[in-house]
């Protein structure tokens, strides 16, 4: 699937859809907002292509290595699509298999999961597969980033909602399932947050779900008014996440009671970011708040030009957003003030990324767009095609 939204009406308009489809309690014809984020790890970044390639560019002299592409889904009609329709909008094919999580670092390996519901493994190095879950057939879309639990004198493990309903616990080392729970009614499309013992994950059935990372049993859900797409923050002992509901919520980590809750004009789909003591949240009524994690209480709010749908990143003393129209924003922290950094003049919804003073953000023309965070000097764009 291939998606390339050439102005903002288009992205209002999707929005328009999904808002009627959610109403109805349907959701098989949404489409994801955004692309995948980039992980940096070692002086090297390592993101998902909208063509479903693995890249990794080495931030000291912008060379790039590229992994094979995906393989498109081998039996189309698993994503209820004909074998006329698969190379389009549910399986990808000539213009490839989509990638819209984040890829994650552990060890020697670099870990990614496809539309075509496949998860791979690659070698940090070179870019070369590993493994692949599952091994034969498909599982349904993965549209969420992985979460990656580091044990000490015990292997990592790998974490993944499907739009099948199931969260997946997976070895990081062989790619062996090790269990699959079946949590939601509807689709998973959020990024678990794998915290202790615990693991994080929104549903669009509107549930917050605290699974045992040890077999997927549930210890506790709490459901709110809307779908959730947003990761789990971890804030000392609270949850914190965003709903389709427009509410922000804050839950006690260890049995889903209410902490908080904090309400805006439109969606929470962004991840919050916390600097300094204070949460830093993004939201598609244009807004971008700052709020006290322990209570919830709005310190200060400024109104962008566009919806917020990209996750944003701490850079100095400044916390960095993307609007949808492809403006970036400095906030400093303490003062709260916001100046405009770059006009992209291109789209933009996935999560950004940082490595010293350099933003880098992931556009839908598929490339990945550099902006000096201190400066405001827009650098060399890098195409993320080979």
């Amino acid at each position: 699937m291939k998606i390339n939204w050439p102005s903002r009406i288009a992205f209002l308009l999707a929005l328009i859809i999904t808002v009627g489809l959610v109403a109805v309690g349907c959701v098989s014809g949404l489409t994801p907002i955004g692309w995948s984020g980039g992980t940096v790890s070692n002086g090297f970044l390592y993101i998902g292509s909208q063509q479903g390639r693995m890249v990794s560019l080495n931030l000291t002299d912008d060379g790039r290595v590229f992994s094979e592409a995906l393989a498109p889904v081998s039996n189309p009609g698993l994503f209820g699509c004909s074998s006329a329709t698969a190379g389009g909008g549910c399986s990808g094919g000539a213009a490839g298999v989509p990638v819209y999580g984040t890829p994650v670092v552990s060890g020697n390996l670099t870990y990614m999961a496809g539309y075509n519901g496949k998860v791979y493994a690659y070698n940090t190095s070179n870019l070369a597969v590993r493994w692949v879950y599952p091994r034969e057939g498909n599982l349904q879309p993965f549209v969420g980033g992985l979460a990656v639990l580091e044990r000490p004198g015990l292997p990592a493990v790998l974490f993944i909602g499907s739009s099948d309903g199931k969260v997946y616990a997976l070895d990081a080392e062989l790619g062996d399932r090790l269990w699959e729970s079946a949590v939601s009614s509807d689709k998973i499309w959020g990024t678990p947050t794998a915290f202790g013992d615990t693991l994080y994950i929104g549903s669009f059935d509107k549930i917050l779900y605290a699974l045992n990372v040890s077999d997927g049993t549930k210890k506790w859900e709490y459901p709110t008014g809307g779908s959730i797409v947003s990761k789990p923050l971890i804030y000392q002992d609270t949850v914190i996440f965003g709903s389709f509901d427009r509410n922000l919520y804050a839950l006690n980590a260890t049995d889903g009671s209410l902490k908080w809750q904090f309400t805006g004009q439109n969606w929470f789909w962004a991840e919050p970011v916390l600097y300094n003591g204070k949460l830093y949240v993004g939201c598609l009524d244009k807004f971008v708040y700052v709020l006290d994690p322990s209570t919830g209480v709005k310190i200060a709010e400024h109104e962008l030009d566009s919806a917020v749908a990209s996750t944003p990143v701490v850079v100095g003393d400044s916390v960095i957003f993307a609007s949808e129209k492809g403006i970036i924003y400095a906030m400093t922290a303490g003062t709260y003030e916001v100046r405009q950094l770059a006009d992209l003049d291109v789209t933009v919804n996935g999560p950004l990324a940082a490595s010293g003073d350099i933003v880098y953000i992931h556009t839908q023309a598929n490339a990945l767009e550099r902006v000096n965070a201190v400066t405001g000097a827009l650098l060399t764009g890098i195409s993320l095609q080979p």
